[in-house]
Parts: structure tokens; C-alpha cells; sequence
């Protein structure tokens, strides 16, 4: 008897016991043996390019947000960069680009609206012919327009702006799971930019009205939109304030800040590199909400390696009590460190990316020229609170004579 093999069963070749030829159970194969695995020794052996940026340091290849609150200026931001990606120019007032074809998706705007907003920030130059715009579509369209546009351009790293996220995100159905249907809308985004390698698509999204310590938690919706990004953009601004600050994560970049200013509608980093505009956000988050007393304390111990409240003392013509206060707040708040009781210093650069990141026993920081600098984030700050130990409340130094205790500071320092 003749058996045929039949994929995806095999089957082996038995006798009885008369010896005759007997059919086998079919094996049903495993399932290690259907899904794509790839060896250890096979991964380490392949090659991939490197991530693409439509702007370095930024915004890079794959599906992303970029949110900020009603009014903030997130439709300006979007449209300067696709007009300096579509004209090959300079991003954000100092970050060269490539030029590329930018698809922008403006649901919210006319026509008049949006040529008067290129108008003002090309200033009198012509609206280049790679910005191409579309400001009514139907929602069932977009992802279809998305691919299309992608394929014309195929190979050309096309970079596609959706303004807004919510007026192509479909209402969620009766009983639907909200992250799951956040996720979906996402992923199936994600989906369509991810089959074109090198492209980008920046979805401009609003956030929640809660605030919240992790700037990802900005993001309106469920966590499932969040989830479904390569990278996210948060701008944070205050009202009738030209000065702001960009948040950047992603799966692929380093987590940074970076500082921004606004003028007649035109962003750019507020100073010439990413590395000096990520200092100048360090300044503003130490800055913010500090009385100009305490920003002038802050300066001067930071323009000196090691500082006592007497020498902050005389130099913000204060008594030594209330400088002392100024350096315990300034290390509570995280702003400088200490080297020993009484004795405080700058934060050193290691500490405060320490203070910042906090997700493993290293974080790997870059930009656009400095390459890669790996920094622990075990910060070795000294967590005691000096106003719980017996301590001079004019020296800040700690005391040890029980007249020294009775009387709250030094016989000296009196």
C-alpha cells in the first residue's frame, strides 16, 4: 500500500506483525517549528541601517506624537518643520535637514488659514512644491492616503504630518476596552509608516487635563496610544509665555529636553546646538516657580565648587540663618548637592541625569554630535535631611557640646 505524504503531517513507516506496511498517527508539528525564530549567533550576525531622522536629534524615523495642550502652538511647530524638511533647509532655527516630500494633514484648517501660516513663516519665500497639504478628508481614508503618498515617494524618506490624531479617531464601540482601542488606532498607524523604512509619521495630539509628574502621562486617551509610538514629543508652555520646553522619549532615542522659544509663530531651539538648548531646559526646570532670590543663590553656588551659608549669607546681604534655609531648600528640591554637613556644591552632571532617569544602573545619553555618553544613575547624593539632626542653624555645621544643642547654634556663630 502506498501512502502520500501530506504536508503538514508526516508519517513515519510501521509493519505488523505479519509484516505488512501499517499507517502512522499523524504528527502534528510544533509550534516552535511555524513562528519565525532567529538564533542568538543569526541576530548578532546581521546588519541593519542606521535610524533615520527628518530631524536630527528630534524627530526620527517611525510613528510618533507630539503633544501639548489647546493653543499651545503645535500646529505652528508641525508646519515650520515640514517646511523645512520639504525645502531641504534648517529646522527649529538651527538643525540642518535633508529635504524630503511632507505630507500635511491639516483637519482642522482651510486653505486660507494654512497658506497664511507658511506665508508667515517662509517669510515671503514660496511655499516649496514638495509641501503637499490636505485639509478635508474622510476618515476612513487616511491610512489609505497615508500608504499612497508613502509609495509615490518610495525611497525619498517622506514624512507625513496628521493634524489632529482625534479628528481621525474613530468613537469607541459599546463596550469596547478604552487601551485596547487606543491601541488599535495607534498600532494600525504604526503599521503603515513601519512599511516604509526611513519614513515618518508625527501625529499632533492633545493632552489630558490632569497633570502628572511623567510627561508621557500627558498624553490624552489611555496609555494604549502612548504604547503604540516609536517616540513622543511633549511641549510645555505657558500661556502668553514666547519660552517653552520640548519633551523627547522614544524606543529608539534618548530621553531628553530641550528648550524652545517662539516668535510670531516661528519655534527654534534657543540656542545654535541641541547640547546648549538641553542645558538651557535644565535651567528653566531649575528656574521655575524660584523667586529671584533663590535663582541668585542658586547661581552662585553653582559658580563655585564647594558653598557655606555664611558665604551665601554675605553675599545676598542675608543673615545666616535664612541662607542656610536657601541651601537646604536648593538640596531638597534637588537643584545642588552636598559634599559634607554644611558644605554644599553644584550638581555634578552625572547626579543630575541620576535625579532624572531612574530606570536602570545606566542610561545612554546622545546627540547629534557628541555621540553616546553612558552615565550610572545611582546618584550617591547624601539623602539626610540636615534640619532632623543637631545641627548649627547658622552654619548649617553639626554640633556636639550640649550648650552648643541647648542654644541651636555654635557659641561662635551667636
Amino acid at each position: 500500500m502506498t501512502i502520500a505524504l501530506t504536508p503538514p503531517f508526516a508519517y513515519g513507516t510501521e509493519y505488523d506483525e505479519n509484516g505488512f506496511e501499517v499507517e502512522t498517527v499523524p504528527v502534528t508539528p510544533s509550534v516552535l517549528d511555524v513562528i519565525d525564530l532567529i538564533a542568538g549567533d543569526d541576530l548578532d550576525a546581521m546588519e541593519f541601517p542606521d535610524l533615520e531622522w527628518a530631524v536630527r536629534g528630534v524627530v526620527p524615523e517611525g510613528f510618533g506624537l507630539i503633544v501639548a495642550p489647546p493653543k499651545a502652538g503645535k500646529s505652528w511647530l508641525v508646519a515650520g518643520i515640514g517646511l523645512a524638511c520639504a525645502t531641504g533647509g534648517v529646522a527649529l532655527g538651527h538643525i540642518p535637514v535633508e529635504q524630503r516630500p511632507v505630507l500635511y494633514m491639516a483637519l482642522e484648517d482651510g486653505r486660507r488659514r494654512l497658506q497664511s501660516r507658511y506665508r508667515t513663516l517662509l517669510q515671503g519665500a514660496p511655499i516649496p512644491a514638495e509641501m503637499v497639504s490636505v485639509t478635508d478628508l474622510k476618515l476612513q481614508d487616511v491610512t489609505e492616503v497615508i500608504a499612497a503618498f508613502c509609495e509615490r515617494n518610495a525611497g525619498r524618506k517622506p514624512l507625513v504630518v496628521l493634524d489632529t490624531l482625534g479628528k481621525v479617531k474613530p468613537a469607541k464601540k459599546a463596550n469596547a476596552d478604552s487601551y485596547q482601542a487606543d491601541y488599535a488606532i495607534g498600532s494600525a498607524l504604526k503599521r503603515v509608516i513601519d512599511a516604509h523604512p526611513g519614513s515618518t509619521l508625527l501625529a499632533v495630539h492633545h493632552t489630558r487635563k490632569a497633570e502628572s509628574e511623567d510627561f508621557v502621562d500627558a498624553v490624552s486617551g489611555t496609555h494604549g496610544i502612548a504604547g503604540s509610538a516609536d517616540f513622543i514629543l511633549v511641549l510645555s508652555r505657558k500661556r502668553q509665555s514666547q519660552d517653552a520646553v520640548l519633551a523627547i522619549t522614544g524606543r529608539d532615542v534618548a530621553e531628553t529636553e530641550v528648550a524652545l522659544v517662539t516668535d510670531g509663530g516661528a519655534w527654534s531651539l534657543t540656542s545654535s546646538s541641541l547640547t546648549q538648548a538641553t542645558e538651557d531646559a535644565v535651567i528653566r526646570r531649575e528656574r521655575s516657580g524660584k523667586s529671584d532670590r533663590t535663582i541668585r543663590a542658586l547661581e552662585y553656588v553653582k559658580s563655585r565648587p564647594t558653598t557655606r551659608p555664611p558665604e551665601l549669607a554675605a553675599w545676598l546681604d542675608i543673615n545666616i540663618d535664612d541662607a542656610g534655609r536657601y541651601l537646604r531648600r536648593m538640596y531638597d528640591d534637588g537643584l545642588i548637592d552636598k559634599q559634607s554637613r554644611g558644605l554644599y556644591r553644584p550638581v555634578s552632571e552625572a547626579s543630575e541625569v541620576s535625579e532624572r532617569f531612574t530606570t536602570s544602573d545606566a542610561h545612554t545619553l546622545s546627540d547629534s554630535t557628541d555621540g553616546a555618553l553612558e552615565l550610572p544613575l545611582n546618584s550617591e547624593k547624601d539623602t539626610s535631611d540636615a534640619s532632623d539632626t543637631n545641627c548649627c542653624a547658622r552654619c548649617d555645621c553639626p554640633m556636639t557640646f550640649p550648650d552648643d544643642i541647648a542654644n541651636g547654634s555654635h557659641i561662635e556663630c551667636t
